[in-house]
């Protein structure tokens, strides 16, 4: 009997080879760290193979760990591509927070400051990483490349697939929906006389900028944080969105 529940929120997010450091800084810490223990916060972290040369801890994945690790006090779960011994000559003080994975650790939903990470050599294998061990609540890509997020976006089974944006977006609220009583992360059919749009299941594709839960408030309350407008638009074609979307980011920044 299909069951409309609210399931587990294994989220990830991928950083890809093109990825921006600094975005991917703020997205991530904000994906893991600015509320842990929901359901949208980023359980593992899937990093493309060439962020991780690096021997002197100045590399992309070692700043990106020193800002989870030491700035934020996230426990790193390390597959064996990371090697441990050099991993933790990147933190002599904070040595307890850099731990080998297991395979439980991709299938765990920690709920708390810890966060699995996998090493891959492509968008494809980080796909396929996550149609395995995801829950299909929402997933996200970091990457400069437009055809490559298409396909991560199109590739990944999930509720929701954002591009350049952290995990902690998928909310009721925060879509303009109201008050939230769930995520499902299920496929299930309408109800009564069913047409071809009752057929049809939904799939949240968002593209930021870098684009951080933190930076945003309800309104109204006194802060500088900026607002959701929750604005229905009406367009014909993709071009059109895109310009519309594109004026609408100049208009409030």
């Amino acid at each position: 009997i299909p069951v409309l529940g609210h399931a587990d929120g294994l989220c990830s997010t991928y950083v890809a080879a093109s990825a921006k450091l600094e975005l991917a800084k703020k997205v991530v810490v904000d994906a893991k760290t600015s509320y842990p223990a929901a359901c949208n916060s980023t359980e593992t972290l899937i990093v493309h193979s060439s962020h991780l040369k690096s021997n002197d801890g100045l590399g992309f994945f070692p700043q990106l760990a020193k800002t989870l690790v030491v700035d934020n006090g996230v426990t790193l779960k390390c597959d064996t591509s990371l090697e441990q011994e050099s991993v933790k000559g990147w933190f002599k003080d904070h040595q307890e927070k850099i731990q080998a994975s297991n395979d439980e650790d991709y299938d765990t939903e920690f709920l708390d400051l810890t966060l699995a990470v996998k090493t891959v050599d492509s968008a494809e294998e980080a796909i396929k990483h996550v149609n395995e061990h995801g829950s299909k609540h929402t997933d996200a890509i970091l990457t400069e490349d437009e055809a490559e997020a298409k396909r991560f976006m199109a590739g990944v089974d999930a509720a929701g697939v954002y591009w350049n944006a952290s995990t902690r977006f998928a909310d009721g609220f925060r879509y303009g929906f109201g008050a939230e009583v769930g995520v499902s992360t299920n496929k299930t059919h309408a109800r009564g006389p069913v047409g071809l749009e009752g057929l049809v299941i939904y799939k949240y594709q968002l593209h930021g900028q870098g684009q951080a839960t933190k930076d945003y408030g309800a309104g109204g309350d006194g802060s500088d944080k900026k607002r959701y407008l929750h604005e229905r638009i009406d367009v014909k074609d993709k071009e059109t969105l895109s310009e519309l979307l594109a004026n609408k980011r100049r208009r409030l920044d």
